[in-house]
């Protein structure tokens, strides 16, 4: 048999699989260690067979792809070679197929399951992320709430001013023994681009301002409400819309609230 007609049996096919006849395999052999166009086209087969597995599976290393290709090269079809049909070649092919695509099955639901462990671990931290996130938020809640409830501290209203605001308001709870004020923003507008509130602590007669602070992103916070240290000993508080930053002195033209304190 030439070489172009060995080629053309697919004897080498068989070969390549551990499929061929034990009284084939000599002819086979003999012809691979003759001719290089018999072991090109052996390692031609070879990829063909790597990429059509590859084609349906994720990579392999290449130590496993060696040890499925010894291993089926090991297997020896046992059958009579002058049957018209050689059913132990075919069923030894259609053997190797199925023990890679058993494999490469396997090594699929084991990625899959892999891909479901690394979605689930991160849908756990977020909500970790979120259970803490609450658990600050409900704190801070209860801080205001216990402020509110206090008897140490006092509540003043901050009518809006009727020539500039009439429909914004603020309240103010203020505890004079610490110098704490908390400043509820819920009643203010949203501040136009450039522009922030600044809280005034005032003294009426002469008006003296002194600056509390500023309302920081007053839209971005959810709450609106603030908290502030070290006040003065206040006759009214104020609030302005300043630029900014703020100012050094309040905007009486920008004046949005104003409530007296109590004695």
């Amino acid at each position: 048999m030439t070489t172009e007609e060995l080629i053309a049996s697919g004897k080498l096919e068989l070969y390549v699989t551990g499929s061929l006849t034990p009284e084939e395999i000599p002819e086979v052999e003999d012809a691979i260690a003759t001719s290089s166009e018999v072991r090109k086209e052996i390692e031609h087969i070879e990829i063909t067979l790597l990429n059509l597995a590859e084609a349906v599976a994720p990579p392999l290393p290449a130590m496993v792809w060696t040890y499925i290709l010894n291993s089926i090269r090991n297997v020896r079809s046992i059958g009579d070679s002058k049957s018209g049909t050689n059913w132990s070649a075919i069923t030894g092919w259609a053997a190797a197929i199925l023990c890679i695509g058993g494999i490469f099955w396997m090594l699929q639901q084991n990625n899959s399951l892999e891909d479901e462990l690394q979605v689930t671990n991160t849908e756990n931290i977020d909500l970790e992320d979120k259970l803490q996130l609450s658990q600050g938020e409900l704190a801070e809640t209860n801080d205001i709430l216990d402020v509110v409830r206090s008897k140490d501290y006092k509540t003043i209203l901050l009518p809006g001013n009727q020539a500039v605001a009439p429909d914004a308001f603020a309240k103010v709870y203020y505890n004079s023994k610490d110098k704490i004020a908390y400043i509820d923003a819920t009643g203010l507008p949203t501040p136009p681009s450039g522009k922030e509130y600044q809280v005034w602590s005032l003294i009426m007669d002469p008006l003296t301002p002194t600056s509390v602070g500023l309302l920081s992103k007053v839209s971005d916070n959810a709450k609106k409400v603030y908290k502030f240290e070290n006040i003065p000993d206040p006759e009214a508080f104020g609030i302005t819309l300043e630029p900014e930053g703020g100012s050094e002195s309040p905007t009486l033209s920008q004046l949005y609230t104003l409530g007296a304190v109590a004695p």
